[in-house]
């Protein structure tokens, strides 16, 4: 119903309706829309987790990773649902878990690589990536999925290379 209509205009009735399914049902396992959609779109945040450490080697800031590229690239066909879910600078639910799982995932490739600064390090990387995926999804940032994941890969690799 998302792909139709934006989350704000989704109706819990509506909903079950479409679905077969009972109110009740859905209350036992959501306290809301909002938690099936962040519920639904956990995929994105792993997604966009794994986009970000499917590199491996000796990165190189001239050309962002494929898997960071086509991520960027898929994010068009839902922006509308991503957007009611993710605030201009990363807030909003999908932002924080994003953010949780970014960080949990950075600090711990730190963490195994020896790399100084882990905590400092993974959490800059997070909140940078979580941002600037928001507002370039708010449209407070222009450029291609291509234009983005290159820079935004590029911050990554200074924030790595900063500690």
């Amino acid at each position: 119903m998302c792909a139709e209509h934006p989350l704000a205009e989704v109706g819990v009735a509506a909903l079950v309706r479409r679905a077969g399914v009972g109110r009740a049902t859905f209350y036992t396992h959501y306290d809301g829309l909002e938690a099936l959609a962040v519920d639904a779109c956990a995929d994105v945040v792993d997604r966009a987790v794994e986009a970000l450490h499917a590199w491996r080697g000796r990165p190189d800031p001239a050309v962002a990773p494929p898997a960071l590229r086509e991520f960027f690239a898929a994010l068009p066909a839902h922006a509308g649902l991503y957007r009611s879910l993710l605030t201009p600078g990363g807030g909003g639910p999908l932002g924080h878990l994003l953010h949780r799982d970014l960080r949990a995932r950075s600090l711990l490739e730190r963490h195994l690589a020896g790399a100084p600064d882990a905590p400092l390090v993974a959490s800059a990387v997070a909140a940078t990536f979580t941002g600037v995926l928001a507002d370039w999804l708010h449209g407070l940032l222009t450029g291609s999925p291509d234009d983005v994941a290159l820079e935004v890969w590029q911050l990554l690799i200074a924030l790595h290379r900063s500690r």
